[in-house]
C-alpha cells in the first residue's frame, strides 16, 4: 500500500478553555524533515512532535506542523508582557513608518493586535498538561493527514499499475518479435557463410558452421533480460503490497528495470522492437517521477 508524501490535515477544537488549531502539510523529501511552529509559551513541546509523528508511521517527507493556541477562558495563569519583544517590535514599526513615510497610527490597541507580545505565565509543571490538551487535536489532524496520504497513494498505485501492465504487454511483443528475429538472423548468417565458403571452394564443416551461427545469433538473444525484467515486476508488486514504506526500494528497483530495458535496446536491431523499447523507457520514466512522491 502506497502513501504519498504530499498531504494536508487540519483540526480545530476547544480543549479546557483553549482554542487549539493544528495543521500539517508535507511534500516529498528524501528523509523526514519536520518543522514545528508553536506559540513561544509552548515551545517546550516542540521536541515531542517529531517522535510522535514517527510513532504514527510517518518516516519520510518534509512535514510542516503549525499549532496555534488561544486562551478562551480564564485560568490561574497570569498574562505577562514580553517587554523585550515589545520594544523590538515597536522599534521595527517606527522604522517602517519613517522609511516609507507612513501615517503614524502606532497606538496601544494597534500594537496589542500582535499576540506574541503577551504570554501566559503557567506553573513550571504544566508542560504535561499542555501536551495532554494539544494531543487530541494533533491526533485528529494527523488522522486527516494520514488519510490524505493514503488516498493520494492509492491513486498513484493504480496509475503505476496501469503503466506496468502497458510495459508487460510491450515486453510480450518484444519477446515474440525477438524470437522470430533471431531465427531469421541465424539463417542469414548461415546462408552468407555458405556463400563465402563456396566462392572460395572451402569444404563446409556442418557441425562447426551450425555452432558458430548459433553463437552469433545467441549474442542477440534477450531472453535473460526479459526474464529478469518480468521478475522485477513481481518484486515491484510484492513491495507495493507491503505495509512498509516503499519509495526507496521502488526507486532502486526501477533503476534495475531501466538497466534491463537498455540492454534489450542495445541488442536488438529491429526497428519495431526499438520503438517498443522507447515506449517502455517512456513509461518507466513516468513511473520514476511518481515514485519520488511515495513514502
Amino acid at each position: 500500500m502506497f502513501n504519498s508524501m504530499t498531504a494536508f490535515g487540519r483540526c480545530r477544537r476547544n480543549e479546557e478553555g483553549r482554542d487549539i488549531t493544528v495543521e500539517l502539510r508535507s511534500v516529498n523529501n528524501r528523509y523526514l524533515d519536520c518543522s514545528v511552529r508553536l506559540p513561544r509559551s509552548y515551545s517546550a513541546l516542540e521536541e515531542r512532535i517529531k517522535p510522535y509523528l514517527q510513532s504514527r508511521g510517518i518516516s519520510r517527507g518534509k512535514v510542516d506542523v503549525y499549532i496555534g493556541v488561544e486562551v478562551t477562558e480564564s485560568d490561574d495563569g497570569a498574562i505577562m508582557l514580553d517587554t523585550g519583544y515589545a520594544a523590538g517590535y515597536i522599534a521595527a514599526l517606527r522604522q517602517l513608518r519613517d522609511t516609507f513615510s507612513l501615517t503614524d497610527d502606532i497606538s496601544v490597541m494597534s500594537v496589542a493586535q500582535n499576540r506574541e507580545l503577551f504570554r501566559v505565565q503557567k506553573p513550571e509543571d504544566d508542560i504535561e498538561g499542555d501536551w495532554q490538551r494539544i494531543l487530541p487535536v494533533l491526533d485528529s489532524a494527523l488522522d486527516a493527514f494520514l488519510a490524505a496520504r493514503g488516498n493520494e497513494g492509492a491513486r498513484l498505485h493504480a496509475d503505476i499499475a496501469r503503466k506496468i501492465e502497458n510495459i508487460k504487454r510491450n515486453v510480450d511483443r518484444i519477446s515474440q518479435m525477438s524470437r522470430a528475429d533471431i531465427e531469421g538472423y541465424r539463417d542469414k548468417i548461415e546462408e552468407r557463410i555458405r556463400e563465402i565458403l563456396s566462392d572460395n571452394r572451402i569444404t563446409v564443416d556442418e557441425n562447426r558452421l551450425l555452432t558458430e551461427c548459433a553463437i552469433a545469433a545467441d549474442r542477440l538473444a534477450i531472453d535473460e533480460e526479459l526474464v529478469r525484467l518480468l521478475s522485477h515486476f513481481d518484486t515491484f508488486r510484492d513491495i507495493a503490497e507491503s505495509s512498509e514504506p516503499a519509495g526507496r526500494k521502488l526507486d532502486f528497483l526501477l533503476q534495475e528495470m531501466n538497466r534491463e530495458v537498455n540492454t534489450v535496446g542495445s541488442k536488438c536491431q529491429n526497428a519495431a522492437i526499438a520503438k517498443l523499447v522507447v515506449d517502455c523507457k517512456s513509461e518507466l520514466e513516468k513511473i520514476r517521477e511518481q515514485i519520488q512522491n511515495i513514502e
